[in-house]
């Protein structure tokens, strides 16, 4: 689950500036950001970072190999 809330930080805890409808005593993970929304924490991310974000499972692992059979409906022995 994935929740985004405002919140101010006092120098010691995060206070929430809404009602959270989550259960007391259960763990979370934080990813903080500013009101830019830089995440990276100050550092550019690497080309090849980005473009595994943008990367997708496209189906089968050996598509590079078997494009024609896949995209034109081609059998196996050529026809």
């Amino acid at each position: 689950m994935v929740k985004k809330l405002r919140a101010t930080f006092d120098g010691k805890v995060f206070l929430p500036r809404e009602f959270l409808d989550i259960k007391p005593n259960t763990e979370w993970v934080i990813v903080i950001s500013d009101e830019k929304g830089d995440v990276s924490g100050g550092k550019e991310m690497h080309p090849l970072e980005a473009i595994t974000r943008l990367s997708t499972d496209m189906g089968p692992a050996d598509l590079s190999e078997n494009f024609d059979r896949y995209t034109r409906g081609l059998k196996d022995n050529g026809e």
